[in-house]
């Protein structure tokens, strides 16, 4: 098993993507290493999605959600409206928020702050998880602040954690075709590792199935290895908790001719995932994106994480996901037991 002393090398990486490495033999390697983390734990959370907005400043060729401000399916929530839906969802019985939206120009930093400190007011027991490495850096550009002051001064106002979008593929010559104006991977990683320096814990994604090659993947997987060993060679208070390599749903997008990836590609890149990043506690199978089923098998092949209800999701659904808008928390045991393995609330 790969181990911080015994690390999966690139070469080995690639070499396990192709197809004659058997899928079922690598699953059970790659569940190996799993239980060795967390046994046969699964685990997951009851949470909400907040999306306040559509329209973005950025217009990904990669992104169905997006658009402009004048167009017809553009939409932004009020206040009344973000905190009647933080309350039906607390009160529904959710403990974990995750919000990311678009990046409209118009809307100040000051608004994002001040309904983060006012949700942490009203519903303490709510943990925040909020932005993405992309949005956090706008802040920080339109303030003429630095990241780590922003940082620190919504960790104050109640954020728990960073979400890890926005990763896309970190390679510059596939990044530039599919998020051009995005900030680059340096600037990504620099965001994180400023969180964990601050106690802030993260996630990190990986979106896959679009134009990449075997070898980006193993290069952004590196990248995020690297960062974590730093973090944790560094004593940091926080570290990246979760991979979630999430799967590219081309419908909508600039890349629509495109076939969705196979079923038996996306289980091997989470395999291989879980045996590269040995310095992960976590991998998701981020059942929006891999489709119900799908997620239930990858849990035999190195995930140990069904991130949740995920009620109210909206980007991922905008471009094809035919998965149901959230499930409840009953279900979500069921599928996770359905496997053999313990449903743990986190």
């Amino acid at each position: 098993m790969p181990t911080s002393e015994n690390p999966l090398r690139p070469d080995e990486a690639h070499a396990l993507f192709s197809p004659e490495v058997d899928l079922h033999e690598l699953g059970i390697l790659a569940n190996a290493q799993k239980q060795k983390i967390s046994g046969q734990n699964v685990y997951y959370s009851v949470n909400v999605h907040l999306n306040p907005t559509n329209v973005c400043r950025f217009r990904c060729p990669l992104c169905a959600f997006s658009c402009d401000a004048k167009d017809a399916k553009a939409y932004r929530l009020i206040n009344s409206e973000i905190f009647a839906l933080v309350e039906n969802a607390v009160h529904s019985g959710c403990s974990e928020l995750h919000w990311v939206g678009g990046i409209p120009d118009n809307v100040p930093y000051s608004w994002y702050a001040a309904t983060l400190k006012e949700i942490h007011r009203r519903f303490p027991e709510l943990s925040i998880k909020a932005w993405t490495a992309v949005e956090i850096l706008h802040f920080a550009q339109t303030t003429c602040r630095t990241v780590a002051d922003i940082l620190s001064e919504l960790k104050s106002f109640g954020l728990a954690a960073l979400p890890g979008g926005g990763a896309e593929i970190f390679a510059p010559e596939i990044r530039k075709r599919i998020a051009p104006d995005k900030p680059n991977a340096e600037a990504w990683l620099d965001v994180h590792r400023t969180a964990h320096e601050l106690g802030i814990p993260t996630n990190a994604t990986m979106l896959f199935g679009h134009l990449e090659l075997v070898r980006h993947r193993i290069d952004h997987l590196l990248r995020l290895r690297e960062l974590q060993e730093e973090s944790i060679r560094e004593n940091r208070p926080a570290r990246f908790e979760t991979f979630v390599p999430l799967v590219f749903h081309p419908q909508g997008t600039a890349f629509s001719d495109r076939k969705m990836i196979p079923a038996h590609e996306i289980l091997r890149t989470i395999a291989i995932g879980r045996l590269f990043l040995h310095n992960f506690s976590h991998i998701k199978a981020y059942w929006v994106t891999l489709g119900v089923e799908l997620a239930q098998i990858a849990l035999g092949y190195g995930a140990d994480d069904f991130d949740g209800t995920i009620q109210r999701e909206r980007i991922h659904h905008d471009a094809g996901s035919q998965v149901p808008f959230g499930l409840s928390e009953q279900r979500i045991r069921e599928l996770i037991e359905e496997t053999g393995a313990i449903a743990v609330r986190r």
